[in-house]
């Protein structure tokens, strides 16, 4: 089976909130008082979703901060998963037995 890409919360920002409202990013940056360049590197993928950005997102599109936190940190155990793999698999394989 066919690994689906991990998804960055910058590009579910961009797909399913901003171009279906039809908000372009400088206009989240002024309607949430975040700055235009951290909105442009959160949807390149290139920056993290904070505590605080979380909270303006929420306030702003009625979600809440869990919802864009719990995108971010999917998203940061996926990549450190597929970064460490060799690593969980010795640990895997070290753990001990369980009786079934």
């Amino acid at each position: 089976m066919e690994r689906l890409a991990n998804i960055h919360p910058g590009e579910i920002l961009s797909e399913e909130f901003l171009s279906p409202l039809e908000i372009s990013a400088y206009r989240l940056s002024k309607d949430t008082d975040i700055p235009q360049t951290r909105i442009s590197q959160i949807i390149k993928g290139k920056r993290r979703i904070t505590a605080d950005t979380a909270l303006r997102l929420a306030t702003y599109f009625g979600t809440t901060a869990k919802f864009w936190l719990g995108l971010q940190d999917d998203f940061d155990i996926e990549e450190e998963r597929e970064n460490k793999k060799e690593i969980l698999i010795r640990i895997q394989n070290k753990a001990p037995k369980q009786a079934i």
